[in-house]
């Protein structure tokens, strides 16, 4: 390059970077715009209403509630089922990360369904199974918190197997060899050479799972009935119930801490236990002795009892009463009205929604990924923490915050466009976790090629971004599409009858008694999983060939 030309290059660049910086803070506008409406506003309702005196003070209401006994069991569920997921999740770990067996990819594809499903529908799963009549009925389990504490291990067992499965499988296994060479039983070598390894990722698994059950609503409302109460369900039942606004608000501002203090744990955790880097990743060995045995009962227990809960809701639904006989009349039924809701029609209300919801978090994530992507230090970590904030708040307390929030805006309270908006809000992390990684893939010297020749922001992005990550937009749109299709807690504050989604009619089914709602939950749920596992099936496809991975 001549002289003259490396003048003019450098003064294009030089002119380049301011434009670039305002590029960045122009891309993260959009994203702080949308938390602050759609997250900021909300929790702000909640904490005005739940701060305001009403004539009795904040300790009084709170105690007349039961607000302590209602934090008790949270926590006290929470970290039950928390340790129940770790004892049933390493094993699974084990199978998936550290042994090579025929038909080993079914095991791992059958560890993640529970954790895609809906939560309302493992929650009906989990009734159906312990119900009389059920195929577990006889263990007088029905609405008893060790129903609960099975859904939640059920449903939260494949992060132990990932979280977990991934170090495991990168820990070098040479070590423990070695302890056996030199006398240590299988336990003493394990527990000496490999468990100190694995410990900060079973602490931060742990750390996550702890997150899921301590805002854990529809496996709480539906498996627990009326019998057992979280800060969550609690919550619901003051307003929906009670209508008491201001109990509710309180417990929402409790219900807040809690999650706050247990995503700060999960984050310290998380970046403990990431994955040790090793250029000779040890590969996974046929199973010998011990091993073999564990693998031959380990294998069946652990495809038997991932399906079974699934299995029993399918009986279920080709049961419409209790002579025995096999029929589809609950299926029939789903084109029926049924109290002014027709569940075909609510199926496609939770499809055009995801659909809206999925796009809007779609935008916004990738606008968000962009912008902490292209920037560095203080701004990339502000950008970040700011998309991260809706991890702060369940999706349950949101829903009641639009409901304060909105009580004095009747005409947007009852406008189609506030669910996709508020569920796009609980998918937004998401998608910002699976672009971030894929995006920073990008070389950003094409980017400032393509610049200096005069391409525009938006033609920089679709030629040189796009390409590279594409397949990364399309799985973190299928994800976003999953959550927000099987989306309950928001919804089920938020929907009007005219736009019932799928699963807040389930729920709303599965609390009634009687055999024939029983069976037509049933049904619902299974057409709510075809759904979801067509969408995952599709994304696993997308994922196949890409290095990006979602996190937790």
């Amino acid at each position: 390059m001549a002289p003259a030309d490396g003048a003019v290059t450098f003064r294009v660049l030089r002119g380049v970077a301011p434009s670039a910086s305002l590029g960045r803070l122009a891309l993260l506008a959009a994203p702080l715009l949308f938390v602050a409406v759609f997250f900021v506003w909300p929790v702000a309702a909640i904490i005005g209403r739940g701060l305001s005196s009403d004539g009795v003070s904040l300790w009084e209401g709170f105690t007349g509630a039961g607000g302590l006994g209602l934090v008790w069991f949270t926590v006290w569920q929470a970290a039950a089922s928390t340790l129940l997921t770790v004892v049933l999740g390493l094993p699974l770990a084990w199978l998936t990360a550290r042994v090579r067996f025929r038909g080993q990819w079914l095991v791992r594809v059958l560890v993640t369904v529970p954790f895609v499903l809906p939560t309302v529908v493992v929650g009906v799963a989990f009734r159906t199974m312990f119900a009389p009549g059920g195929g577990l009925g006889f263990l007088g389990l029905s609405e008893t918190v060790w129903a609960v504490l099975l859904a939640h291990a059920y449903f939260n067992v494949s992060v132990v197997a990932r979280i977990v499965g991934g170090v495991w499988s990168a820990v070098d296994p040479r070590a423990e060899q070695a302890a056996r060479t030199l006398g240590a039983g299988p336990a003493r070598a394990f527990l000496t050479a490999t468990a100190p390894a694995l410990l900060p990722a079973i602490a931060s698994a742990a750390s996550v799972v702890f997150l899921f059950c301590a805002t854990s609503f529809g496996i709480v409302l539906v498996v627990g009935g009326s019998r057992l109460r979280t800060l969550e369900t609690a919550m619901y039942q003051e307003v929906v119930g009670a209508f008491d606004l201001r109990t509710a608000a309180l417990l929402a501002l409790v219900q807040i801490v809690v999650v706050i203090l247990a995503v700060t744990l999960s984050g310290a955790l998380r970046v403990r236990a990431s994955r040790p880097s090793s250029a000779a990743r040890p590969q996974p060995a046929r199973p010998d002795g011990p091993a073999r045995i564990g693998v031959l009962l380990g294998v069946p227990a652990a495809v038997v009892a991932l399906l079974f809960p699934l299995a029993a809701l399918l009986l279920r639904s080709l049961h419409p009463d209790q002579s025995g006989a096999l029929s589809l009349d609950a299926y029939r039924r789903l084109t029926a009205d049924i109290g002014g809701v027709v569940p075909a029609k609510a199926l496609t209300m939770s499809l055009v929604t995801a659909a809206q919801a999925g796009a809007i978090a779609l935008v916004v994530g990738t606008l968000a990924a962009l912008a902490i992507s292209r920037s560095r230090g203080l701004l990339s970590r502000f950008a970040d923490a700011v998309v991260m904030l809706p991890l702060g708040v369940s999706a349950v307390t949101l829903g009641f915050g639009y409901l304060l929030a909105l009580q004095s805006l009747p005409t947007v309270r009852e406008s189609p466009a506030v669910l996709p908006f508020v569920q796009a809000l609980v998918a937004l992390p998401l998608v910002v976790r699976v672009l971030v990684p894929a995006l920073a893939a990008v070389d950003p010297r094409q980017r400032q090629a393509a610049a200096v020749l005069g391409a525009s922001p938006l033609r920089v992005f679709t030629t040189v971004d796009l390409p590279v990550i594409g397949r990364s937009v399309a799985v973190a749109a299928g994800f976003a599409y999953v959550v927000t299709l099987g989306e309950f807690g928001a919804a089920s504050f938020l929907v009007r009858p005219e736009q019932m989604t799928l699963p807040v009619l389930i729920g709303r089914i599965s609390g009634r008694p009687g055999w024939d709602n029983a069976a037509l939950a049933a049904s619902c749920s299974v057409l709510l999983i075809v759904a979801t596992v067509l969408v995952i099936g599709l994304v696993e496809v997308l994922r196949r060939d890409d290095t990006a991975r979602a996190e937790f």
